[in-house]
């Protein structure tokens, strides 16, 4: 059974710290993320933005010049890291038990605005940042997307060292694109590591909501704890990801399977982080299952393509909508009489997760009108979408 935009439970088992006092956070099937665990809010005064950042993305420069390395190798990998060095940040932190923590960010403008994860700052205190000249400052969260794993900081470096990134169009990237990253991985600081993209939209979840981020690029370029927050380069020296994540089954160290926000994501919502907010993500609020010719004969649907409705979520935009719900067997099998949504905005669904995905590109407040197969009838329902709970 598949959720969209559904209450998630989480849970979260604690392994050992690695090098750093740091503790893992690991969830099922081996993803685990760096942080410091705390129960308290990680919350901070907003500071005003100030110039607006100096940000680019070229999509024409990645297909080019990615199409020419002919997913080989990079074609000159120590003038990639002398290019794109400047541009990364070495993030250091104190947790509530008083633990140092190091994660990686990067260079948004001149006016010392740094992109990172929102796990490198979570519930932390004392935050400074270091570039690779060596130059150092504080920095104050300024705003976040803990949905995406994302946020801002505002950072008191003077305005001549830093060296803004330019951002990539993920949406272009390929599989076998080769790619390098720049992190502090174990606290060994600005490492450079190399590999390619191994897949591209895939899903992982945010440990602190439990929403699906979607569009995460697949990298085997060697990512540990400390590398968290940091770029995902191209061929051309783009950033086209945010390194979030690992997997791997004894929860320690890296496997060859590393994960990184696409950058399309981070830019998205880059806006309302430096407007000091704290992002909202749309949600609708049902689980359901795809619909194919067996679940049709087994229930006796009058299509054979949709999304069936399982669960509606009480108080949901589903809910006010007036999704009706099957529910589910006690041997887990979807039960009689729920909606099959057809289309969204007149565009058709055929699966939970394109479902899922028409959702998640709209915002908060945003009207959607659903077409609905309820018995022989086709009905329109409209949804007004609500934050994410």
């Amino acid at each position: 059974m598949s959720e969209v935009n559904a209450v998630t439970p989480r849970t979260l088992a604690q392994a050992g710290a690695l090098g750093i006092v740091v503790v893992f956070s690991m969830v099922a099937g081996g993803l685990i993320t760096a942080q410091i665990v705390d129960d308290d809010d990680p919350s901070s005064t907003p500071l005003p933005q100030a110039t607006e950042p100096i940000v680019s993305t070229t999509p024409e420069a990645t297909s080019a010049s990615v199409s020419q390395t002919e997913f080989a190798v990079l074609p000159d990998l120590p003038a990639l890291v002398e290019q794109t060095i400047d541009s990364v940040v070495r993030i250091e932190s104190v947790g509530p038990q008083g633990g140092q923590s190091v994660g990686t960010g990067i260079v948004l403008d001149t006016d010392g605005h740094i992109l990172t994860n929102y796990h490198v700052i979570e519930g932390v205190s004392d935050i400074r940042v270091q570039l690779h000249d060596g130059s150092t400052g504080t920095a104050e969260v300024l705003g976040a997307d803990p949905g995406s794993d994302l946020a801002v900081l505002r950072a008191s470096i003077q305005p001549q060292r830093l060296v803004p990134a330019t951002f990539g169009d993920s949406d272009a990237v390929r599989v076998g694109e080769p790619v390098f990253a720049i992190g502090n991985p174990f606290s060994q600081e600005f490492s450079t590591s190399a590999g390619v993209i191994s897949a591209v939209d895939r899903t992982t979840n945010s440990s602190f909501t439990g929403r699906t981020i979607r569009n995460v690029l697949q990298t085997d370029a060697a990512l540990n704890p400390g590398n968290s927050g940091g770029p995902l380069f191209n061929a051309v020296g783009e950033v086209i990801g945010v390194n979030t994540s690992i997997e791997n089954p004894d929860g320690r160290s890296f496997a060859g399977l590393g994960f990184a926000v696409p950058s399309n994501t981070a830019m998205r919502f880059l806006p309302q982080m430096l407007a000091g907010d704290s992002v909202e993500h749309s949600q609708l609020g049902v689980t359901g299952v795809d619909v194919d010719t067996l679940l049709a004969e087994q229930l006796e649907l009058s299509v054979e393509q949709g999304v069936y409705i399982t669960t509606v979520v009480p108080g949901s935009a589903a809910h006010d909508a007036g999704l009706v719900a099957g529910g589910v067997s006690i041997g887990g099998e979807p039960g009689p009489g729920g909606d099959i949504v057809v289309a969204v905005d007149g565009e058709p669904v055929n699966s939970i997760e394109q479902l899922a995905a028409e959702i998640d590109r709209r915002n908060v407040g945003d009207t959607v009108e659903l077409t609905v197969r309820r018995g022989g009838d086709e009905l329109t329902l409209t949804a007004s979408l609500a934050p994410w709970n």
